[in-house]
């Protein structure tokens, strides 16, 4: 269990930052917060349940939908996880067991509450309280993955113990959702019977508010002076910590301790973060990350009254404004890590998010997504039904989205030079690229990798990741095809493909923007490949004519024939020596390389799991440029051009 684990740690996360910038605890202390925090939440600014005048407003013309959705739940049946469920994941890895009727449990419940509160009538109450009650009797709220890989037993086990809690993801968001149908709906489940919100109220105190001070052993706390481990977990989870200590505790003292606690762990999280805003997880974790965070301080504001507050920051506002510079267009994304190139995106938050750090882009970005979704106030957190946080502020904020004129920025470069990211346009074309290494959150072995879109549709790509499974997280990790370099676009150098570690990484990674150049050095991140330099370089031409990729390379000893990789959306034709042609909406786009320096071959990539596929369609393809002679010295070069 010990070496699951601490592969995930290693794998998963770097060290802090350098600069220890501490910003949330110099702003607050347990005293200054025992005199600011806003008591017996009087901070929420939601019309009470009793209030209909104000629900009526709050959901507008929105109100006959949110009831339907509740109606269609009215005859759901709650979904069992049986002791099957959970052992499925040690017996094949597979979650869904135990995830899928949990999922559809949490989705069904979020839409009864929802109803309620718009319709206001008790309609609902019965279903609401079963739903309470049948989640109060379960064991854990945990995900499966997360018992297995938190639980202090040896060896790990799946089946979740009730002498142990767990405070990951998901019992966080359900403790959220849980303490908001405390907040409004304790009066209606007392008329009842008193005996449900109290005995919500115990299970969210020793499921979430006790644990959370008890311990400080969760690695996403990073409390511990040794911890330097620390991802989305840790303003995911702290958001959530807070949001129920803010909506169950009313002892001062007690809160202000909590919040407190919960200021010094998400310290952990802002340290971690360059100060150039970059999320090194991609846009498919940009929600739980800086997303996440942004909730955290929002909600952080909303409790001191604005008096504890660190929004002016630069390094909030570029962690925020990353959203809008890796989106390209046409619902695609920059999908580096373990990322789809089409993602969720949270259109509400990313304006709130804008307004709270004056950002222009940010709030015309998020107006611009709500219209291309005509739903997305019903959207929550990564899609996962069960925050209802977020559906609450979409409802208060929806008209004032909808009056914001939406509109995409896109900055001719975007340039990360922390974290190692560039984004540069140039004409028709779209490039991302990244240096970093190999022991990021959510690592691929992936250095030196980019993707290529031609009017804003997918040409060379990075194909991101399948189901997760028990595999994915473990230290088979690398196992998984989609992890390992040479289904990435770039080189084997001796035959050697990247490793996986933080010490295999990018150096001497620079940005010319007058040139429209990405450069940096890979020979840190092989192994044992004999490789003393290898200078890639990619320049987009100014008049839009394409890109030109560049691999210089100087190796200590010679093997065998280099290899190129291409990842590929469309089928690479090579019929033509020393071109590889593809067809874009009827267009012709051609990789020029030299004929007498490779051999080209390209292969098909079925893909059968629906997380793939359902981005890429059924097949995807790699091309291979292998080397037809060794070399010690010299300088590859690649061309891509659009015919005309």
């Amino acid at each position: 269990m010990f070496r699951l684990l601490a592969f995930i740690l290693v794998f998963s996360f770097r060290t802090f930052a350098a600069d220890e910038r501490n910003l949330l605890q110099k702003s607050a202390d347990v005293r200054r917060l025992d005199q600011t925090l806003i008591l017996h939440q009087k901070w929420v600014t939601y019309p009470v349940y009793t209030d209909r005048a104000g629900w009526d407003k709050m959901t507008g013309s929105l109100k006959t939908s949110l009831i339907k959705k509740g109606e269609e739940n009215l005859n759901y049946t709650w979904q069992k996880i049986t002791a099957s469920g959970y052992l499925e994941f040690e017996r094949s890895g597979s979650r869904l067991g135990q995830e899928e009727p949990f999922n559809t449990n949490t989705v069904a419940f979020n839409h009864l509450v929802v109803a309620e509160l718009a319709e206001g009538k008790g309609r609902f109450m019965d279903k609401i309280i079963d739903g309470v009650w049948f989640f109060c009797e379960q064991t854990s709220w945990a995900s499966v993955n997360n018992l297995f890989v938190m639980t202090k037993n040896r060896p790990p086990r799946s089946l979740p113990n009730p002498d142990e809690a767990i405070l990951d993801l998901v019992v966080g968001d359900m403790s959220t959702l849980l303490a908001w149908t405390h907040y409004f709906l304790t009066e209606p489940m007392d008329n009842v019977n008193p005996l449900i919100s109290q005995r919500l109220r115990h299970e969210l105190q020793r499921r979430i508010l006790d644990p959370y001070m008890q311990r400080d052993d969760y690695w996403w706390q990073a409390l511990k002076p040794t911890q330097t481990f620390v991802n989305n977990w840790n303003p995911w989870c702290n958001f959530n910590v807070l949001a129920c200590y803010m909506l169950l505790e009313n002892d001062p003292q007690k809160l202000a301790q909590a919040v407190a606690r919960t200021m010094q762990s998400v310290d952990k999280f802002i340290n971690y973060n360059h100060e150039d805003g970059g999320c090194e997880e991609g846009p498919f974790y940009w929600d739980l990350a800086a997303g996440k965070l942004y909730e955290y301080l929002a909600l952080l504001h909303q409790a001191t009254g604005g008096k504890v507050s660190i929004f002016d920051q630069p390094l909030i506002k570029n962690m925020g404004e990353y959203i809008v510079n890796s989106y390209i267009g046409n619902g695609w994304v920059v999908n580096f890590a373990d990322a789809p190139a089409k993602v969720y995106k949270p259109a509400g938050m990313i304006y709130r998010y804008g307004k709270a750090v004056n950002s222009v882009p940010m709030q015309k970005f998020g107006a611009y997504l709500a219209r291309q979704s005509p739903d997305y106030v019903n959207c929550s957190c990564h899609g996962s039904g069960r925050d209802l946080t977020r559906t609450l502020e979409n409802l208060r904020t929806w008209e004032e989205v909808e009056k914001t004129p939406g509109a995409l920025s896109t900055p001719p470069y975007s340039w990360y030079p922390q974290t190692e990211l560039c984004f540069m346009r140039s004409g028709n074309y779209f490039l991302a690229a990244k240096g970093g290494h190999n022991g990021e959150s959510h690592n691929h072995n992936d250095v030196g990798s980019f993707i290529l879109f031609y009017k804003n549709k997918p040409l060379l790509i990075d194909v991101g990741v399948g189901t997760y499974t028990k595999q994915t997280f473990s230290n088979n990790r690398y196992g998984i095809w989609t992890m390992l370099s040479h289904y990435h676009s770039v080189p084997n150098i001796n035959g050697i493909s990247q490793k996986n570690g933080r010490k295999y990484r990018a150096r001497n990674v620079r940005f010319d923007s007058a040139k429209k150049t990405f450069s940096l050095d890979l020979a840190e991140a092989y192994d044992s490949a004999g490789v003393q330099q290898w200078n890639r370089s990619f320049t987009l031409q100014p008049d839009g004519v394409g890109l030109v990729l560049r691999d210089a390379f100087v190796l200590g000893e010679v093997r065998v024939n280099n290899q190129f990789h291409f990842m590929c959306a469309r089928p690479p034709d090579i019929t033509e020596k020393g071109v590889v042609a593809f067809w874009v909406d009827g267009e012709r786009l051609t990789l020029q390389y030299d004929p007498l320096l490779f051999l080209a071959e390209a292969e098909p990539i079925d893909l059968p799991d629906k997380r793939m596929s359902n981005v890429w369609g059924s097949q995807i393809y790699r091309l291979r440029l292998t080397a037809l002679k060794t070399a010690s010295k010299g300088t590859y070069s690649f061309t891509v051009t659009a015919l005309k």
